[in-house]
C-alpha cells in the first residue's frame, strides 16, 4: 500500500460542471463508509453508488471511507476519478474499463481531410462531452500543455475512458501526448482504446517518432490492434523546422505536420503577430517538407477566439502558402475554417473541366491529354481530383456530379 494516506483526485469548485471530487482513505477494518453529496442524488444516486460499489469490488477493497462530491459527472468519469483515487493508494496493474460506444467503431484514413481539429484539455471532461456535435474534423484530447502537471495522472485516466465512451460523431478521434520521452508512457492508457490519430507535440527529430512507433507496435501487438494509428507531429522549434522533412518521413504512419507558433516564436525569441511575417520561412519550409514527403501541412492555431474576420484572413493566407487544415480552441472557429479552406467556385468548375477532359482522353485511348492549349499532366489532374473530393466532402457538389 502506498505510503499516502488519502487521495484527493478530480476538480471541484463553483465553475466546475460534469466532474467529481473522490476523497479516499483506505482503512483496515470497519467496511465501506460512503457519503455521497450529488445534485443529482434523487435521481441517479442509485446508479453512482453501484458504480462505486462495482469499482470497489474489482480493486478488492472492503474496507475505505469514501467522500464522492458529484457535480452532474457521467459514468465514464465517476470511474476514472475513482480508479486513480485507489491506484494513488494501492500498487495494482489493473484497469477498470468501461465497454466501447458502439458509435465509435470507425477507423480513418491517412488522406482524408483535416481542416480543423478542436484541442480539449484532457482533464476538463465538461468540454468533452458534446464537442462533436459542431463537426471538427478532429477532436483532440490534450495530455500537454493544457493538464497541469499535479493532474498528469488523472489526465491519462480519464482521457483513455472518453476514448471509449463519449461519441465523437464521425470526427477523428486524437490525442496529443507529452513530450517525448515522457509521451511515451501516456501511450499505454491511448493505444490500446481506439484512437485514430496521436499527435506528437515539440517534435525534433526522425529518432522521437521511431521511437514512439515502436512503443505502439508493441502495444497493438499486446492488445491484438491491426487499425493503422496515424502520427501529426506538431513542430515547434527551430532546430524541429531544420529536420522538417526528416520528420515527415520517419514513418509511413505519419499523415500530417503540424506547427506550434506559440513555441516556435518563444524560441526565435521575438513576438508572435497576426500578421505572421516572423513566423513566414518557417511555415513554407514546413509546407514544402509536407510536400515532398505527399503527407498533410497543417497550420497552427488562432489564437483570438472573438476576431472571427482577423481568423479568416488568416485562414486564407494559410490557404494561400498551402497549408490544408489548422488547429482550433473554440468550437465557434470551426465553421470559418471550412468555409475559408474549402475551394472557390472557379477552382472547382477549373477541377471539373480537368478532369473531365482527363477522363474523356483515357476512354479515347489517347497517350497526351489537353485542355485548350495546355497540356495536363498527372500531378494537375491529382490537384483537380483533390479539389473535386474536397467538395464533394462540404456538400458543395454532388457525389454525381459528373453523370
Amino acid at each position: 500500500m502506498n505510503e499516502n494516506k488519502i487521495a484527493y483526485v478530480g476538480n471541484k469548485g463553483e465553475k466546475v460542471r460534469s466532474d467529481c471530487f473522490v476523497t479516499l482513505e483506505l482503512t483496515e477494518a470497519g467496511g465501506r463508509k460512503i457519503d455521497l453529496q450529488s445534485k443529482v442524488n434523487t435521481l441517479y444516486g442509485e446508479e453512482i453508488l453501484k458504480l462505486i460499489h462495482d469499482v470497489f469490488d474489482f480493486f478488492e477493497i472492503q474496507n475505505a471511507n469514501l467522500l464522492f462530491e458529484d457535480t452532474g459527472a457521467l459514468a465514464f468519469v465517476q470511474a476514472a476519478r475513482l480508479e486513480y483515487a485507489i491506484k494513488s493508494l494501492k500498487d495494482t496493474e489493473k484497469e477498470y474499463l468501461l465497454p466501447f460506444l458502439p458509435e465509435n467503431q470507425y477507423i480513418t484514413k491517412k488522406e482524408q481531410f483535416r481542416f480543423s481539429r478542436l484541442y480539449l484539455p484532457g482533464n476538463t471532461p465538461s468540454l468533452m462531452l458534446n464537442a462533436g456535435i459542431h463537426k471538427p474534423n478532429g477532436i483532440i484530447l490534450d495530455l500537454e500543455d493544457a493538464v497541469s502537471f499535479s493532474k498528469k495522472g488523472e489526465a491519462q485516466l480519464l482521457v483513455r475512458n472518453a476514448l471509449r465512451a463519449v461519441n465523437y460523431y464521425g470526427a477523428e478521434r486524437m490525442v496529443r501526448i507529452n513530450q517525448f520521452p515522457r509521451g511515451l508512457e501516456d501511450l499505454k492508457y491511448i493505444v490500446p482504446h481506439n484512437v485514430n490519430l496521436i499527435l506528437v507535440p515539440k517534435c525534433e527529430s526522425a529518432e522521437q517518432i521511431q521511437k514512439i512507433e515502436e512503443t505502439i507496435n508493441d502495444l497493438k501487438i499486446k492488445h491484438s490492434i491491426s487499425s493503422n494509428i496515424w502520427l501529426m507531429p506538431i513542430i515547434e522549434s527551430a532546430l524541429g523546422i531544420e529536420k522538417a522533412f526528416e520528420i515527415a518521413t520517419a514513418s509511413p504512419n505519419v499523415v500530417a505536420l503540424a506547427i506550434g507558433l506559440e513555441d516556435f516564436t518563444a524560441d526565435l525569441g521575438v513576438s508572435r503577430t497576426k500578421e505572421g511575417s516572423e513566423s513566414l520561412f518557417a511555415r513554407m519550409r514546413l509546407v514544402n517538407a509536407c510536400k515532398a514527403a505527399q503527407i498533410q501541412p497543417i497550420d497552427s492555431v488562432f489564437s483570438d477566439i472573438s476576431d472571427m474576420q482577423a481568423l479568416a484572413e488568416n485562414v486564407k493566407v494559410s490557404k494561400s502558402l498551402g497549408f490544408e487544415g489548422m488547429g482550433c480552441i473554440h468550437p465557434r472557429q470551426i465553421k470559418v475554417i471550412h468555409d475559408n479552406f474549402a475551394p472557390l467556385s472557379d477552382e472547382i468548375e477549373k477541377a471539373k473541366k480537368i478532369v473531365v477532359a482527363f477522363n474523356e482522353a483515357v476512354a479515347k485511348g489517347l497517350g497526351v491529354v489537353s485542355l485548350g492549349t495546355k497540356m495536363i499532366d498527372a500531378p494537375v489532374v491529382k490537384r483537380a481530383q483533390t479539389t473535386i473530393n474536397l467538395a464533394i466532402n462540404l456538400g458543395i457538389l454532388p457525389e454525381d456530379w459528373n453523370s
